[in-house]
């Protein structure tokens, strides 16, 4: 079987956190990582060529750290948005974006991890 994508890494992994502000102090000024940027409820960090990033759970859910690992993003070589999604779907794939942004790829692999897709010029 031929690949349909060609992934070059993994871009991020997703912690999530009960307090934001806590968790960068934590990455930040502890484990000396870099802010590549932020929004009120999450924020993407620098860890060498790759990242981590943080996003805020919303007041009552839980945090199962240690546990889980919310999302696995992968970067693609090639491809823009409608034709990736358009070939997972193709391959019988459920793909859905995330809160306040749809354009996002996610699905999961066979086994219900959790993966994201990004494109190139993302």
């Amino acid at each position: 079987m031929r690949a349909q994508f060609k992934v070059t890494g993994i871009d991020h992994v997703v912690f999530h956190v009960k307090d934001l502000a806590r968790a960068k102090n934590f990455y930040i000024d502890f484990l000396g990582m870099t802010i590549d940027h932020e929004s009120s409820w999450q924020c993407f960090l620098h860890c060498g060529s790759q990242g981590i990033a943080l996003f805020e759970v919303e007041d009552g859910d839980d945090v199962h750290g240690g546990s889980e690992v919310n999302h696995m993003a992968l970067r693609l070589a090639a491809g823009d948005y409608e034709k990736v999604k358009a070939t997972l779907e193709n391959a019988g794939i459920e793909v859905h974006g995330r809160k306040n942004d749809p354009h996002c790829v996610y699905f999961s692999d066979p086994d219900g991890h959790h993966l994201q897709l990004l494109m190139p010029n993302e």
